[in-house]
């Protein structure tokens, strides 16, 4: 069953066409991920989707509630963590989430949202002493002190370094664990895969494309590609024309060889018999970035929305 409807969604600023026309639903239990670059709408939508922002146009069903007039009974099921959100510095952990959940009337123990989220000593830390990672940590705590049915995560590993963005991750999963439905916005490519269970592909404004990653991923071409890198360095020139090879794109010292049949063995082939030398070849299918790059129409994936390398 939805749990957020959208249908026809627009927001205008000035001239700027920021939502157009997005629709898309969320259903119970899962964690549903709105991806795209830095602004292509997706916090706009989301402000209006918990009643902070009034759409121009378009309808928007909260568990069958409107946002701008059920603004006080969605409040208690709905938590919400913003991309741009800062508590007072001197205000501890422990003070920030008893002052949270007093807005309840039937919060979630403090106590034991400090356990669950591995806060327990910083309780008397002031915000302004915690890492980025434990910051991280006591939104998520903000967002899940009253109780929620639904959850919204705005760009929450932004700034993170590479362990963090990992620890938040594993957050993120524990509280769909809990039951607890999750919008997820983000502009990591890597990060959307690793956690949505569906994802709403958004760029200027529109939403292009909306399944599951490996949906997304199976809609573009499917034939292998090879990632090659030899000394010394082959231009693209050099591979085209091969036997199954497609398209040869030069990426900064890579090769990146597409094709049919056995490509790492015409390529490999090739670069021996030109006197070089293979010193990387990663062998693989489409991915994510792919799938963005076909169904937007752009010439590449932006570099914001990259995978960045994670610390296991």
């Amino acid at each position: 069953m939805p749990v957020i409807e959208v249908a026809g969604l627009r927001k205008r600023y000035g001239d700027t066409l920021a939502v157009d026309d997005v629709s898309l639903t969320v259903d119970e239990g899962e964690i549903f991920g709105i991806l795209g670059p830095n602004g292509a709408g997706k916090t706009t939508t989301v402000e209006c989707l918990i009643g902070l922002r009034r759409a121009d146009a378009g309808s928007v069903r909260v568990l069958g509630l409107d946002p701008r007039r059920d603004r006080t009974a969605l409040r208690e099921q709905v938590g919400v963590q913003l991309q741009e959100s800062r508590l007072p510095d001197a205000l501890r952990v422990g003070e920030a989430l008893e002052l949270y959940a007093s807005f309840y009337r039937e919060p979630a123990d403090p106590d034991r949202l400090l356990r669950d989220l591995g806060l327990v000593d910083k309780a008397t830390t002031a915000f302004e002493d915690l890492s980025g990672g434990q910051q991280q940590r006591l939104s998520i705590a903000l967002a899940l002190v009253g109780d929620p049915v639904i959850a919204v995560l705005d760009e929450l590993t932004t700034g993170l370094d590479p362990r963090a963005r990992r620890d938040t991750w594993d957050l993120v999963e524990q509280v769909r664990d809990r039951g607890v439905t999750v919008v997820l916005v983000t502009h990591f490519m890597d990060e959307a895969e690793r956690l949505c269970d569906r994802i709403a592909i958004i760029d200027h404004g529109r939403v292009v494309a909306t399944d599951t990653p490996a949906g997304l991923i199976g809609r573009v071409d499917t034939t292998a590609q090879l990632r090659l890198r030899t000394v010394p360095p082959l231009t693209a020139e050099d591979l085209r024309g091969l036997p199954g090879i497609r398209e040869v794109t030069a990426e900064g010292e890579e090769l990146l060889v597409r094709g049919e049949g056995d490509v790492l063995h015409t390529v490999s082939s090739h670069v021996h018999a030109a006197g070089a030398m293979t010193v990387t070849a990663r062998l693989g299918q489409a991915t994510l970035e792919d799938a963005f790059v076909a169904l937007t129409g752009r010439d590449q994936v932006p570099d914001e929305l990259r995978p960045q390398e994670v610390v296991t």
